[in-house]
């Protein structure tokens, strides 16, 4: 759950502190509904979580803002580093779609919200929700894709849980994984940490994902085949943690919302601002062609494979290589810098040689997409 608060103090107030909002109309706790804008991972989720969720379940690792919390060990493990902990459900439509399905999708998504961290992902856990009726050979490829994906990430399903609910009241399954990690001693990463003049980094291509998905829905038939990137990237991390020890101050991968949103996020959490480069910005030429069909813009479509790293300047370089020489991050480009800017911006210089703000993603555009 992402929250953007400034680093918590050790005994929070009773109220929770207020920050700088991009909306201004209040939740309408009384007579309002939930509706698919607040799952969608941008301005109504951000509102959702700071206005409802979080007075109700304030605290100091929760308001950390990051995809996982950093745990302090019990006293007789002191300096042995922090724990790490994420949770996410996973609730994709279709279950199977090119390059991955619901299955593997859990194990990618919680190993990375850990990964995000800087930590090393340990153990998972995996609660199912069924609906009556499903098909067992669908369950079984969808767990048998679950446990091959654990198995090559080295991070093991070690409990779990099943319900079923009666038919009609499901949409087949639902997942939600946690996932535990070590930081080790010393690593801080987190999205409170962007400083101006940091280099913005991407591992590779962005909105494979969510294009894949949204074809395999709507049964769009284009002349490439589009796949998910859906993986793992712990092992990037760890490769880029090592080429350039101390220099990476913000890790995020661009789920929901994708890569405009994500920045934002990390923009509001530092209190600085960010200036990207559209030329510099990987997009397959399958994806963006697909989108301009559809009406999406890139930088809002949902990955399941990529990063964000935001590294001191000096280390840019290095970070870089260190991502290209990794099986996944060989599409790695710098796109952009951290500014200073009181509004918290996110601007991107065109390749027509204008500027414009990219902003939140406002509603939902692909429901169902992780």
């Amino acid at each position: 759950m992402r929250v953007d608060h400034d680093n918590p103090p050790t005994n929070p107030p009773a109220k929770v502190s207020t920050v700088k909002k991009t909306y201004t109309r209040p939740l309408d706790i009384k007579h309002g509904r939930i509706d698919m804008g607040h799952g969608a991972g941008g301005k109504a989720a951000a509102q959702l979580i700071e206005e409802l969720f979080l007075p109700a379940l304030d605290n100091p690792f929760l308001r950390q803002g990051d995809d996982g919390a950093a745990l302090p060990l019990p006293a007789f493990a002191a300096g042995a580093g922090q724990l790490v902990m994420a949770t996410d459900g996973h609730v994709v439509s279709p279950i199977f779609f090119p390059g991955g399905d619901l299955g593997c999708l859990a194990v990618h998504g919680t190993v990375n919200d850990v990964a995000m961290m800087g930590a090393q992902p340990l153990y998972l856990s995996a609660s199912f929700i069924i609906e009556e009726g499903y098909p067992l050979a669908d369950l079984q490829r969808i767990v048998q894709s679950m446990g091959a994906a654990a198995r090559e990430a080295g991070v093991p399903v070690v409990t779990g849980d099943t319900k079923v609910v009666e038919q009609g009241k499901g949409d087949g399954v639902f997942i939600s994984t946690t996932g535990v990690g070590m930081l080790p001693p010393g690593v801080s990463v987190s999205g409170r940490n962007a400083r101006v003049g940091d280099v913005i980094l991407l591992s590779g291509t962005i909105g494979d994902h969510g294009v894949a998905v949204l074809s395999k829905r709507e049964s769009l038939a284009f002349e490439t085949t589009i796949e998910s990137d859906t993986a793992a990237l712990h092992t990037m991390v760890t490769d880029l943690m090592a080429a350039v020890p101390g220099a990476v101050r913000v890790l995020r991968d661009p789920t929901r919302g994708g890569l405009a949103t994500t920045l934002n996020e990390i923009a509001r959490q530092s209190g600085v601002g960010m200036r990207l480069q559209e030329a510099a910005i990987p997009v397959k030429p399958q994806v963006d062609a697909a989108c301009e069909l559809l009406g999406l813009d890139p930088l809002y479509v949902a990955n399941e494979g990529k990063l964000i790293a935001i590294v001191a300047p000096e280390a840019a370089e290095a970070a870089l290589a260190a991502l290209r020489a990794h099986p996944l991050g060989e599409d790695a480009a710098r796109i952009g810098e951290v500014t200073t800017d009181p509004h918290q911006f996110v601007q991107m210089d065109t390749r027509f040689g204008g500027r414009r703000v990219v902003d939140w993603l406002s509603g939902e555009q692909l429901p169902r997409i992780c």
